[in-house]
């Protein structure tokens, strides 16, 4: 009997699985069409002619049922059938992270019952993680990266006892409390919750959870004191605080923490010594920079066999650096900046021929260079200035092969600069101001073909000035001033077409000034006072655009050029006796010429034509006046009413009578813009908003405008004008009142004469800015941007950044102009004012989703101001016909992150080499603000923060490690920047 029933239930099993392996089949076949694939061939082989057990990706349990779907990394784009997939009742591992997965996760997750590995992460998911209690035999959790937001189900997680990984890091959830949940999760050995909103204290029963190696909470909003018991995790290799707001002293406790290998509290408020960290002789990596730690530097970190990276800049340290330090391992950098360190450099760090930077500036170190690093050649930078370093510079360090910067200036170090120089290849930055170096310039420097800035002033150099100078076409700031330099200006300076700045004032030169010069493009500033300078001023610097030229006290004689001959030039010219104008009444007269002058024949001749050309054109004169006056005529004859928030120096009628064609300088996607000059001197501008440029749905502002009385609609408008008239930054356009009338508005502004960043990068009267400058300004629009979004009383919205949308004051320092007229002008009374059919900005600019969503937010800010930031990178257009059919700059920046060299083809020409680390610093932060899910977005905030790091000539870390310890991206933020991080 006992056979019989065995053979029947054979039986049954053989018609069993063959159903149960067709289920499959189709299972996963469906999950193929849900899914497509790019640049891939994983699905080449899912066809139904084939075991599923053969499919890539796919393995079996020993009864044949799909155990693992591992389909990580494989470009694959589309919304997951969960509902499907969670059939597959042997199914244990999950794995699609590192995809292009879209739409939001259901609960039909839930029903996955024997899962013990998911990974979602690194997708671009929308909306709330659902809960998951059921999935009890879950072993690994990764969401980390994948767009997650809303309220985390954190109770799912307390059934999860044996969870050793769980990786929820870089989402957007709402804030909350460290969970107790995770407390209770004692087999987790791997815990990432890094840049996911965790905020109060770490608590003290984190130490119960010893099994942790890996513990990351940074960038997030963790307050008061590291716990005590965190020195309870004794298998700690990895522990990652950094950019929170703690307090208090680094614990005790930490002591105990004799594995850890990363230690990162970096960005935080802590204070005291750093003793603790002398018992942790196995770290790799040490940075706790940006805090207020005191004390010195533990002495044992220089016993330390496998320290390779460190980084402590700005604190309050004190006392020497162990003179063994970085002497036993590949040592990598070192960056101790901005501290109150003393006592000598230590001389091995250089010892296995591995460091990249050396950065020291701005402490109290005193004694020689070593001589060891004439021969570090890895040394990419070399910076020492602020101290009190004496001594000869070792020859070798002006030769360094692979230096970026050389920056010593402010010591009292002494001797020439060899003409090792010519070995510099790749220096951009030779910086050795006020120090007590000498003898005559080598004529190699023209060998350092990649040099940027020369800034040599306040030393005792003396002789020559190198005839080859004029090699170095990249030279941008020459500062050669407080020297003892003597002989002539080389006429060769005019082949350095990219200087801006020539400063060699207070040396002994003598001869004339080569005329040449006034043929350099570029020249901003011209400083050669207090020489020995004789003859003419030439002619040809009339044609220069110079900000500042300085000529005083030299021995010049002669007629002072008719361009120069001002008031405002009257300390450019002084100390020169042989000078003389017909114009400035401080310098003697110049004599007139007897007989008509050439001039003279001149002036008879344009009043001929003139007079002519008069009478041809009153005709079209009276024309263009009597349209003019209709104008006025309808302006006035409006009712207006004044608003202003700031105390006015001009009337209403005098911004009035300035609104003529005359006066017209642009027109915006909300009004004409026209420049008004009153008679006290102060320039103006002022948008004015008609009617016909705030129409929606075919509707004026007669039925449904913010303009129109009906149903307060004014009152609405009066409400918007005054909170953007209250808005005080440095770096917003101040909007000094409005004035209405029934069917316009006239706002009035600040005028910028430098035009905005859109005229400097892109239209033909472009002006050079280099990367200095385009960072700062970079900066100051974020700064602005940041003040809107965050320091007002409510969130302002720009809804049309754009380049054109940044003004340049007089020192190219930027303001944001034109925020939140595309709510004034598109709002017309729609109810929800996040919500509108008429999409404002500009195309190139606008964030994806509000071509279908139609809703806007600070994150469609941060996305514009992302293509700006790529802009300043590239020097492109938004749209260029390079890009393709359809493309645009960010598409293709993303096509581009393929190989070190078509990132680096990325960066615009005329920004030199020695700067292309600092620029792709700007472009990761573009690439993360241009992200398509929003939520991954960085706020304003945190972008400025970013920029921050990105500081140039400042060592910033990058994900895997190469250099700096500034700060590092959050993993696997946006797939482009990860690409990023491992190409540069």
């Amino acid at each position: 009997m006992s056979t019989a029933v065995a053979l029947c239930f054979c039986l049954m099993l053989c018609f069993y699985l063959p159903c149960v392996k067709s289920d499959e089949l189709q299972i996963l076949l469906n999950l193929k069409s849900a899914l497509n694939e790019s640049n891939t061939n994983v699905f080449d082989s899912w066809e139904a002619s084939n075991s599923v057990c053969s499919f890539n990706g796919i393995t079996c349990s020993s009864e044949g049922s799909v155990k693992e779907i591992e389909l990580s990394n494989q470009n694959l784009m589309g919304v997951l059938p969960l509902d499907s997939i969670c059939q597959l009742q042997s199914l244990e591992k999950l794995s699609l992270g590192f995809n292009s997965l879209h739409g939001q996760i259901t609960e039909d997750l839930g029903n996955c019952l024997n899962l013990q590995y998911l990974d979602l992460g690194n997708n671009p998911f929308t909306g709330s993680f659902p809960d998951i209690s059921a999935l009890g035999k879950l072993q690994s959790l990764y969401l980390n990266g994948s767009g997650f937001s809303g309220i985390f189900p954190w109770k799912s997680l307390e059934n999860m006892t044996n969870l050793a990984v769980l990786s929820l890091g870089d989402n957007p959830f709402d804030r909350a409390r460290f969970p107790d949940q995770i407390l209770k999760l004692k087999n987790l050995n791997w815990l990432y919750l890094a840049n996911c909103s965790i905020e109060g204290k770490i608590p003290p029963a984190i130490g119960d959870l010893t099994e942790l190696i890996e513990l990351e909470l940074q960038y997030n909003y963790l307050s008061g004191e590291i716990p005590m018991e965190i020195g309870k995790l004794h298998k700690l290799w990895q522990l990652e605080l950094y950019n929170n707001e703690l307090t208090g002293k680094l614990p005790v406790g930490l002591r105990n923490l004799t594995k850890l290998e990363f230690f990162d509290a970096s960005a935080n408020n802590l204070e005291g010594d750093i003793a603790v960290v002398g018992s942790m002789t196995n770290l790799i990596s040490l940075q706790l920079f940006q805090n207020r730690f005191s004390g010195g530097v533990p002495p044992e970190l220089g016993d330390f066999k496998k320290l390779v990276n460190l980084s402590l800049y700005t604190n309050l340290l004190t006392g020497p650096l162990p003179q063994k330090l970085g002497s036993w391992a590949e040592f990598n950098y070192i960056d101790v900046s901005e501290n109150f360190l003393t006592g000598p450099i230590p001389p091995d760090m250089c010892k296995k021929g591995t460091m990249r930077a050396l950065l020291m500036l701005q402490n109290k170190f005193s004694g020689e260079i070593p001589s060891s690093y004439a021969n570090c050649t890895t040394l990419k930078r070399f910076r020492v200035s602020n101290n009190s370093l004496s001594g000869s510079v070792p020859a070798g360090i002006w030769g360094l092969p692979v230096v970026d910067i050389i920056d010593i200036g402010y010591n009292e170090l002494e001797g020439p600069i060899t003409s090792d120089i010519k070995n510099a290849k790749q220096m951009g930055i030779l910086s050795a101001e006020f120090n007590r170096l000498s003898g005559e310039l080598p004529e190699e420097i023209s060998e350092a073909k990649s040099l940027v800035r020369i800034e040599l002033n306040d030393n005792k150099f003396s002789g020559k000035i190198p005839h080859g100078i004029g090699e170095l076409k990249r030279l941008s700031n020459l500062n050669l001033q407080n020297n003892r330099l003597s002989g002539s200006i080389p006429d060769s300076l005019a082949s350095c077409v990219s200087i801006s700045n020539i400063n060699m004032a207070d040396n002994v030169l003598s001869g004339e000034i080569p005329s040449s010069l006034g043929s350099l493009p570029t020249l901003n500033s011209l400083n050669l006072s207090g020489n020995e300078l004789s003859g003419k001023i030439p002619e040809s610097l009339s044609v220069l655009k110079l900000n500042l030229v300085d000529l005083s006290h030299n021995r010049l004689t002669g007629r002072i050029p008719k361009s120069f001959s001002s008031e405002a030039y009257n300390g450019s010219f002084t100390g020169n006796p042989g000078l003389c104008s017909s114009s400035i009444r401080t310098f003697k007269q110049c004599p007139s010429d007897s007989g008509l002058s050439k001039d003279a024949r001149t002036l008879i001749v344009c009043i001929v034509l003139g007079v002519t050309v008069l009478l041809a054109s009153l005709g079209f004169f009276f024309y263009v006046r009597r349209a003019e006056y209709d104008h006025r005529r309808s302006l006035k004859d409006e009712s207006w009413n004044i608003k202003s928030f700031h105390v006015l120096s001009f009337t209403e009628d005098e911004i009035l009578d300035s609104i003529k064609p005359d006066n017209l300088i642009g027109k915006g996607g909300s009004g004409n813009i026209y420049k008004v000059m009153l008679p006290n001197g102060v320039e103006l501008a002022v948008k004015h908003v008609r009617k016909t440029d705030c129409c929606s749905g075919g509707k004026s502002w007669s039925t449904s405008s913010v303009f129109s009385k009906h149903a307060g609609k004014e009152k609405e408008f009066d409400a918007e004008v005054r909170t953007l008239s209250s808005i005080r930054h440095v770096n917003v356009v101040k909007l000094y009142c409005s004035i209405t009338s029934e069917d316009s508005c006239l706002l009035v502004y600040d005028y910028f004469r430098n035009g905005s960043l859109w005229d400097r990068l892109h239209t033909s009267n472009k002006m050079e800015l280099d990367w200095d400058t385009r960072y700062e300004i970079a900066v100051g629009a974020a700064k602005g941007l940041e003040y809107l979004h965050h320091g007002c009383e409510r969130p302002v919205i720009h809804r049309d950044v754009k380049s054109s949308n940044i003004l340049l004051d007089e020192f190219l320092k930027p303001r944001i102009a034109d925020f939140g007229l595309a709510k004034i002008v598109q709002d017309n009374g729609a109810k929800d004012s996040s919500s509108t059919h008429v999409i404002a900005g500009t195309h190139g600019y606008i964030a994806p989703e509000y071509g279908f969503t139609y809703k806007v937010n600070e994150k469609s800010d941060v996305y514009s101001f992302g293509v700006v930031l790529m802009e300043l990178v590239s020097g492109k257009r938004p749209i260029e016909p390079e890009f393709g059919d359809n493309k645009d700059i960010v598409s293709w920046i993303c096509s581009k992150i393929n190989s070190k060299e078509s990132v680096l083809s990325i960066v615009d020409s005329r920004i030199p080499d020695v700067f292309k680390e600092d620029v792709i610093k700007v472009l990761r932060i573009a690439i993360l603000c241009t992200t398509r899910q929003p939520a991954l977005r960085p706020t304003m905030r945190t972008v400025v923060q970013m920029l921050g790091e990105a500081q140039p000539c400042k060592l910033v870390g990058i994900v895997i490690g190469k250099e700096g310890g500034d700060r590092k991206i959050p993993k696997a933020t946006l797939d482009s920047a990860e690409k990023l991080n491992l190409l540069v």
